[in-house]
C-alpha cells in the first residue's frame, strides 16, 4: 500500500539548435503507464457506478490498488523516477481512491439521505485528498514503520469493499433502509481515519528478498484460495480489520512520530 512513490526530476537534453536556457523535458513511459492504469480504473469505476454496475466498479478500485503498488516500485527498479511521475501519481490516486469511492457510495445509496448523503461522501473525498497531501509533505520526516492515518488505497478498499460485499450478497437499497445510514457511517469512518494521527503498520520492514521456508509458499496458496472463494467478503474483512488495527496500535501506545535529523 503506497500513496506516492519516491521520484526525482528527469531532464532530457535539448536537441542541437535549441536556444540556450531551454530544455526539452520528457517523461518515462513504463512507470507512468501503471499510473495511467490507476487513473483509468478510477474513471472506469465512476462510469460503472453511473450505469448501476457497482460490483464492476468496486473491482476496478481494487485493480487500481494493485497498479498503484507497482508504479513506484517499477520506477525504482528501472531507475526511471521523475518529479512528473510523483505529481501524476498523486492526481491519479485522488481520482481512484478519493473521488471514485465517494461518488460510488453517493450514487449507490447516499443520495437517498439528501444533504446528509453528499456531506458524508464529501467527508470521505476530502479525507482522501488531505491524506495524500499530508503524505507527500511528511514523506521524509515520518517514521517509515508506520503510516500516519489510514492510507488512501486502504480507505478506498474499505469503502469499495463495503459496497461490493453488499451488492454481491443481494442487499438492495430500495429493500433495506438501513443501508444508507450504515454506508454513511463507513464513509465518515474511513474519511476521518485517513486524516487522523492513528498509526498503521506500513509493512516496509518486511524483507521481500529474504529466503523463506517452503511452508510460506503453501500458506500463500491457501490465502489466495480463501480470497478466491469469496473475494468481496474476504477483501472487505481484511481491509476493515486493517482499518481498526491502527486504533488498536494507538491504544497500545504506538505513534507515528517524526524522525529527528541526525546531527
Amino acid at each position: 500500500m503506497a500513496d506516492a512513490p519516491d521520484y526525482e526530476q528527469e531532464v532530457v537534453e535539448a536537441p542541437p539548435g535549441t536556444p540556450i536556457g531551454l530544455r526539452r523535458r520528457g517523461i518515462y513511459l513504463l512507470p507512468n503507464l501503471f499510473t495511467t492504469g490507476v487513473l483509468f480504473c478510477g474513471f472506469f469505476a465512476i462510469v460503472q457506478a453511473m450505469n448501476g454496475r457497482f460490483d464492476i466498479g468496486c473491482i476496478a478500485i481494487f485493480i487500481a490498488m494493485v497498479l498503484d503498488g507497482m508504479d513506484g516500485r517499477v520506477a525504482r527498479w528501472t531507475n526511471t523516477q521523475s518529479e512528473f511521475g510523483a505529481q501524476y501519481d498523486s492526481i491519479a490516486d485522488m481520482v481512484a481512491f478519493g473521488a471514485a469511492p465517494a461518488l460510488m457510495a453517493y450514487i449507490w445509496v447516499l443520495k437517498d439521505l439528501g444533504t446528509a448523503g453528499w456531506i458524508g461522501a464529501f467527508i470521505y473525498c476530502a479525507g482522501a485528498g488531505i491524506r495524500l497531501a499530508r503524505f507527500n509533505a511528511n514523506i521524509a520526516v515520518i517514521d517509515k514503520r508506520y503510516f500516519q492515518g489510514l492510507p488512501s488505497p486502504s480507505g478506498a478498499a474499505v469503502m469499495a469493499g463495503f459496497i461490493w460485499v453488499l451488492v454481491d450478497f443481494g442487499f438492495l437499497p430500495r429493500e433495506h433502509q438501513w443501508l444508507a445510514p450504515l454506508t454513511w457511517g463507513v464513509a465518515v469512518f474511513a474519511g476521518v481515519t485517513m486524516v487522523s494521527n492513528v498509526p498503521f503498520w506500513s509493512f516496509k520492514e518486511v524483507n521481500w528478498k529474504k529466503r523463506v521456508p517452503l511452508w510460506v509458499i503453501l500458506a500463500c496458496v491457501v490465502a489466495i484460495s480463501i480470497i478466491a472463494s469469496s473475494p468481496s467478503l474476504v477483501l472487505f474483512g481484511l481491509f476493515m480489520a486493517y482499518g481498526f488495527s491502527g486504533y488498536v496500535m494507538w491504544a497500545m501506545g504506538h505513534r507515528a512520530r517524526p524522525v529527528l535529523p541526525e546531527e
